[in-house]
């Protein structure tokens, strides 16, 4: 995973700049001897500011960048001059980017849209200066204020992929292979589990130039949704996806059994998951014939759509594609 290009998780120490101090002046020229308090006030310290942009799929480009820290602003002066605001910092985060506070785990927002901008640290804002100050009862105030601290803390960024459907299993049940055959992807394919290591994106073409993405998600396990596993880390890529492809082998000793571990996990990790279209593919299924098809079909659970595929042969992978793409777009 040291070498991986996706990076799914990352903490960082923000903070922001401190706001400037006011200035206490005095207007002096010639032959204005006392001119009154003339002090500007200080400028905003900089924000720390995260931006979604589509164009990014991992924060590996924020691995590495530990501590960051914006600019102080800079100090009123006479003459109400205002001093300048600190340079504020943009953080670009793939859509789907969840900000925490690292010691409390809250949940500050999560960036969704293209563009969309939120503060992780606010600048400290700027003092005011003496001339902010004067009233009719305090002409010549001698005083000002000093800037605001800025704001730090430790945070921790977690990306939950974008994609329309997700593919579930355990590992080994073929959800990598499917992915390689009906789009561009090309995941890691090896007979044994937990080849895949990280989520992989792929295009899938459907009739009439429509498509959707296909994420192949890490496998689970019973118990995942305690950390055991791959558990938590790839759990929360799922509760973006907009419906579920369960993906079981053929030569599972008993697929219904699997199925409810399966659903289990995802109940316990999060029971909004149960709200979204799932169905059921046995994979693998060019290894059985019609009579053991038959037999298979009365043991699987009755309200999930269901399809036998084989990534191998071809077989019912063009009918799968149309069921989900049928299934996304049957409220539009």
């Amino acid at each position: 995973m040291s070498n991986s290009n996706f990076v799914d998780y990352v903490k960082l120490f923000c903070a922001s700049g401190n706001g400037g101090k006011g200035s206490m002046h005095l207007h002096r020229e010639k032959f204005v001897a006392k001119g009154g308090p003339d002090g500007g006030n200080g400028g905003r310290g900089g924000h720390i500011i995260l931006r979604g942009n589509s164009q990014y799929w991992t924060l590996i480009h924020l691995k590495f960048r530990k501590h960051i820290k914006a600019e102080h602003g800079g100090a009123g002066s006479g003459a109400l001059c205002t001093g300048a605001e600190g340079k504020d910092i943009y953080l670009d985060v793939p859509l789907g980017t969840v900000a925490k506070i690292a010691e409390t785990q809250e949940v500050l927002f999560e960036i969704t849209e293209e563009g969309e901008e939120k503060i992780i640290v606010k600048g400290g804002r700027g003092g005011m200066g003496n001339a902010f100050f004067k009233s009719a009862t305090n002409q010549t105030p001698r005083y000002a204020q000093p800037g605001e601290l800025g704001e730090e803390n430790w945070f921790i960024l977690e990306l939950k992929l974008l994609a329309d459907v997700g593919l579930v299993g355990f590992p080994n049940a073929g959800k990598s292979t499917l992915l390689s055959t009906v789009s561009a992807a090309r995941p890691k394919i090896a007979d044994y589990a937990f080849t895949t290591l990280e989520p992989n994106l792929g295009i899938v073409a459907c009739r009439d130039n429509k498509s959707f993405v296909l994420a192949d998600i890490p496998g689970i396990i019973e118990g995942a949704h305690t950390g055991r596993g791959l558990g938590l880390r790839f759990l929360r890529h799922i509760e973006r996806n907009s419906m579920l492809l369960f993906m079981i082998p053929a030569d599972s000793k008993d697929i219904k059994q699997e199925y409810k571990i399966l659903l289990n996990e995802l109940k316990q990790y999060n029971p909004e998951l149960l709200d979204k279209d799932r169905v059921l593919a046995i994979s693998k299924s060019d290894m059985l014939d019609d009579e053991l098809m038959k037999e298979i079909k009365k043991t699987l659970p009755r309200k999930i759509p269901h399809i036998f595929i084989s990534s191998v042969t071809g077989k019912g992978i063009v009918q799968l594609k149309d069921m989900l793409w049928e299934m996304l777009n049957k409220e539009l």
